[in-house]
């Protein structure tokens, strides 16, 4: 049977959920449908989920579709859970995405559809809440296409807005036909020549969404069913099916890591290619990827897949055997023996697994598509709470969201972890409560910074010279690396001239030092080149074994790597740079004169104005640490009737106060006593 990966995206309150309900109700899979208010929905499973009335992970349901097998993911659409959005994207083949016909387009719907279209995933729209009052169709279809910046073809027009009696009505205006002609030189000169048959309209209509070049928008409404049987209508017809080889090599990829009832691992995953088995050993790791980890030390890891001596580092890989596996099919998961290729399933075995990793021959490759976290905060055990059992719960938690980086301080004995939000804050509290017992607190919520290298700078240590005591030759160069582009890391000297293993550890402390710039935030956007190598061969006396203290051994090379490295970016110089979000300001002209002020003291820089009305839209940057200070002040500015949409944008040099410090948590190789007092203490314990 044909399967169809289908996401639902949206932003916060627009109805996700909802929809999904109706959808799964009117394929027959669930009697009744479920209430986000009285938390009874399918998808929203987990205790808090319910509670809040937000879907916090992504969860996946399916129905079938006139022969289709649809696999329906329904995503978080608060800003604070992108990451699992982001994790989704990889594996749809078709996506709808949800706006509220009476709040129109936010921010998280601008962010969203314009990574659907850098991935160039087919999506349909659909214009949710007519039956709302103040609901709006023809204006919120004029917003979109204004805001959205993209293609849009009219499936209908509402009738009965703002009334429970609201409908859909299916038909193609004249505009359809201009959306359409715009992309189609062929249809444009049939267009010309005179009247197009709706025939030919409706399979320009077709391959168009396919190749998301156009987007479908549909009206209706998910609580009383207005417009849905025209939305599955178009899900059917409009939308590509899962496509993949089952005879072909196994190639998939994880996008979901939960912990079952044993605590045991249990893996999503969607192939691309080839047929899993239960009982299968298959290998499984690293895709060369991009940004990845597990969570824990983010920092130190800003890229799993560098370069070295012109090659991509050979990534982690290992083998595991699959033990069961279910797959989804008329609502719910169920156990099967196989699963081939357009599947998403459900793996049980693999005790190593991550999310991102490749399942058999490494496919697509899992990249970053939002911005990473840019707050932290340190978490404050309760009374009664143990410190390490708070550790191993936020691993875990790490572990189903690579996104939220922990940070271990020994010397202070303080764990943080990167968020993006206050409600991610307040979920990740409750989930330690219900799910792990912990009772924590957290300090106030600062902003996460990076470190990139303004020059070129150069060290190097040789092997048996003073000051030198670690039996290694290190030589590294920093060079400024474009926005963007991570760590690279190669070699300037003959791979052989030394074991692979020593390089491999001079490689690993390098992305893990860089963890720790010289003001204490990672290091990114920069080259690392290893220009000297050397090393003491293993020695030993006459009639005796191999003689540890004449011979080099990994922790000499991992033990100087970081001396040498922040002693180059030292020489090269670094500058702390900011997050810095784009803002959309919309508020009553006439409060203008009180507005500038507060933007210009709060460090935003309008860079555009209009006039939309009698309102004025001011758009511009922002520093992230001063946005929750604007919504705060906003309301008493503009009378309550101001409009503020943010979102992260780049990453800015810092130029207003003091350079932020943060504090290290290694043994500080910027103070070269301190370290080797520390690493050598270390090593003789």
């Amino acid at each position: 049977m044909p399967l169809l990966n289908l996401g639902i995206l949206a932003h916060v309150d627009a109805g996700k959920t909802s929809l999904t309900e109706r959808l799964l109700h009117t394929a027959g899979v669930i009697d009744e449908i479920g209430s986000v208010d009285a938390g009874s929905t399918t998808t929203d499973t987990l205790a808090l989920e319910r509670q809040r009335g937000i879907t916090i992970k992504s969860a996946v349901v399916s129905f079938p579709l006139d022969g289709v097998t649809v696999n329906l993911i329904d995503t978080p659409g608060h800003p604070d859970f992108i990451a699992e959005v982001e994790r989704v994207l990889g594996v749809l083949d078709g996506a709808v995405l949800v706006v509220s016909a009476v709040e129109g387009v936010q921010a998280q719907t601008r962010v969203l559809m314009r990574t659907l279209r850098r991935l160039r995933i087919p999506t349909l729209v659909f214009v949710n809440k007519i039956d709302r009052r103040g609901a709006r169709d023809t204006a919120v279809l004029r917003q979109m296409a204004q805001r959205l910046a993209v293609p849009l073809v009219a499936m209908g027009t509402a009738a009965g807005l703002g009334t429970r009696a609201a409908r859909f009505l299916p038909g193609l205006g004249p505009a359809a036909l201009e959306a359409l002609a715009d992309q189609d030189d062929d249809l444009l000169a049939a267009c010309l020549d005179g009247e197009v048959p709706e025939a030919r309209l409706r399979r320009a209509l077709v391959a168009q969404t396919r190749d998301a070049c156009v987007h479908p928008v549909y009206f209706g409404s998910a609580i009383t069913g207005a417009g849905v049987s025209e939305l599955t209508d178009g899900i059917r017809r409009l939308l590509p099916t899962a496509a993949g080889d089952p005879d072909g090599p196994l190639s998939g990829t994880v996008f979901k890591v939960e912990r079952g009832p044993a605590g045991e691992k249990v893996a999503y995953a969607r192939l691309f290619c080839g047929t899993l088995r239960v009982r299968d050993r298959i290998p499984f790791g690293d895709s060369g990827d991009v940004h990845r980890g597990t969570g824990i030390d983010r920092e130190a890891r800003v890229t799993d897949g560098g370069v070295t001596d012109g090659r991509v580092t050979p990534p982690r890989a290992t083998e595991g055997r699959v033990t069961a596996l279910a797959v989804f099919d008329h609502g719910t998961d169920t156990r099967a023996d196989r699963a081939g290729a357009g599947r998403i399933v459900k793996v049980w075995g693999l005790g190593g697994i991550r999310i991102g990793d490749a399942l058999g021959t490494p496919g697509r490759s899992y990249e970053h598509h939002f911005a990473p976290p840019t707050l932290e905060t340190v978490v404050v055990p309760g009374p009664g709470t143990d410190r390490r059992s708070l550790h191993l719960a936020l691993t875990q938690l790490a572990e189903q969201d690579p996104l939220i980086g922990v940070r271990h301080d020994e010397r202070r004995g303080e764990t943080s972890v990167s968020l993006y939000g206050e409600v991610q804050k307040e979920v990740v509290q409750a989930t330690l409560a219900d799910e792990y017992g912990l009772d924590v607190t957290f300090r106030e919520t600062t902003t996460l910074c990076v470190e990139r290298p303004v020059g070129t700078g150069h060290a190097v240590e040789f092997n048996k010279k003073d000051p030198n005591p670690f039996l290694a030759t290190v030589g590294l160069r920093v060079d400024p690396a474009p926005p963007g582009t991570g760590v690279a890391f190669r070699l300037e000297v003959e791979l052989g001239s030394m074991p692979y293993a020593f390089f491999k550890a001079v490689e690993d402390t390098v992305r893990e030092t860089l963890g720790q710039g010289l003001h204490g935030w990672q290091v990114t956007d920069c080259a690392v080149a290893m220009t000297h190598s050397g090393y003491s061969p293993r020695q030993s006396h006459a009639h005796q074994g191999f003689d540890k203290s004449m011979s080099s051994t990994g922790y000499d090379f991992r033990g100087l790597t970081p001396l040498v490295l922040t002693e180059a970016l030292r020489r090269a110089g670094t500058l702390v740079h900011e997050p810095m979000h784009r803002f959309r300001l919309e508020a009553p002209a006439d409060t203008l004169g009180a507005l500038l002020p507060v933007l210009a003291r709060l460090g935003a820089v309008p860079e555009t104005a209009g006039t939309h009305g009698t309102a004025c839209v001011l758009e511009g940057t922002v520093p992230a640490a001063r946005v929750h200070a604007l919504e705060q002040r906003l309301p008493g500015l503009t009378r309550g009737e101001g409009e503020l949409e943010t979102a992260f944008d780049h990453y800015a040099p810092v130029t207003r106060g003091a350079v932020p410090e943060r504090p290290r948590t290694d043994h500080n190789p910027l103070n070269r006593k301190e370290y080797l007092l520390n690493v050598t203490r270390r090593i003789g314990e």
